[in-house]
């Protein structure tokens, strides 16, 4: 973890990128309160973030941009947009944990299981092997024979446009036939 002097108001704007998560401490050097911030901020052991810093009374634009009022701040970015701000000194693991949950967060929700559902027939050889493909792949799905249920196969047909199995519906979106780029891509394989 690096944190990084950030000099106005225009430099902390060419920092901050769009979705993605950034960290701006307002502080005031020789302040009690915003020394043990700056202290305790120091000892996050995230390594790859960096945390931007701006000391108030060398910094003015940025604190009247955002309507800060008190300091230390610790102010929260997603993109270019203002999310969260804490105030005052916090402990390091409340640092910790507000960077994992940020930061980490989009990680965590992008490796998530999608809804897999594999429409097949016993008798279809390629419905076996994508079965066998998702099998070798780890994914989890829920697998219908529409043999057994006209009903289904019927709704299948409207939604799809086609009756040819395998059809495997991830996240409400249809893919006929075993195209394992296009399954790859939308299960992020």
């Amino acid at each position: 973890m690096k944190i990084v002097i950030i000099n106005s108001l225009h430099e902390l704007k060419g920092k901050l990128h769009a979705d993605e998560t950034n960290f701006l401490l307002l502080y005031k050097r020789g302040g009690d309160i915003s020394e043990c911030a700056l202290k305790n901020i120091s000892n996050i052991g995230i390594g790859s973030i960096n945390i931007y810093s701006a000391d108030v009374s060398l910094v003015r634009d940025i604190h009247s941009e955002f309507n800060i009022k008190t300091v230390p701040s610790f102010m929260e970015f997603k993109g270019f947009e203002l999310k969260n701000i804490y105030k005052g000194c916090h402990e390091t693991e409340f640092f910790n944990n507000l960077l994992i949950g940020s930061v980490f967060k989009k990680d965590y929700e992008e490796k998530q299981q999608k809804r897999v559902t594999v429409y097949s027939t016993p008798s279809c050889s390629w419905c076996t092997r994508l079965k066998v493909y998702l099998d070798s792949k780890s994914v989890k799905y829920k697998d219908i024979d529409i043999s057994k249920n006209q009903k289904i196969a019927d709704d299948l047909v409207k939604r799809s446009g086609q009756k040819g199995v395998p059809q495997t519906e991830i996240n409400g979106k249809i893919i006929v036939g075993f195209d394992q780029v296009k399954l790859d891509s939308m299960l992020g394989i």
